[in-house]
């Protein structure tokens, strides 16, 4: 086999192949596991935050701090194993507005055009892109929602390719 032909066959693999499953798939794990750990965080401290974290939306601070915590924790399970996959984006999708909003406009004593790339503030909005991307192309196939969906779709005797285009 010639050079020409094996750096065309690693082109055509490296190039034509698509992992977007496996990439869904990660993506889900890496968001619950960043998400995880920052409700772990806060539980370790919820003494030393309850207090100082902003209330939201007519509740007290320590109220606030135990609903994100629960959206941070709950949701990121579900999203994880691929369950209840979008409607599970939602809370955390919700809960990044909020803490943006309050990052930009409520918490910071200069303004917010003199943040720089390692401010905290960026950071909502980085969540805030993954679940829409979530939100946006769903779970794939590696994922409860797709199992769960081809038994509902085996069940009613229906055919996979005429329920499922593309998952």
């Amino acid at each position: 086999m010639k050079i020409t032909e094996i750096i065309k066959t690693i082109y055509i693999r490296m190039t034509g192949y698509s992992y977007t499953n496996l990439g869904r798939l990660f993506l889900r794990l890496f968001i619950g596991i960043m998400m995880i750990q920052f409700g772990v965080r806060q539980i370790a401290n919820f003494d030393s935050l309850g207090g100082g974290f902003p209330s939201v939306m007519g509740m007290s601070s320590e109220w606030s701090l135990g609903v994100f915590i629960g959206i941070e924790m709950v949701c990121s399970i579900f999203i994880m194993f691929g369950f209840l996959t979008r409607l599970m984006t939602l809370p955390p999708f919700i809960a990044m507005v909020i803490a943006e909003f309050y990052l930009l406009h409520c918490a910071l004593n200069e303004a917010s055009y003199l943040l720089t790339w390692q401010s905290q503030g960026f950071l909502p909005v980085m969540f805030l892109g993954i679940y829409f991307f979530i939100l946006l192309v769903g779970p794939g196939k590696i994922s409860v929602d797709y199992f769960l969906s081809l038994h509902l779709i085996h069940s009613a005797d229906k055919s996979e390719d005429e329920e499922l285009e593309e998952v």
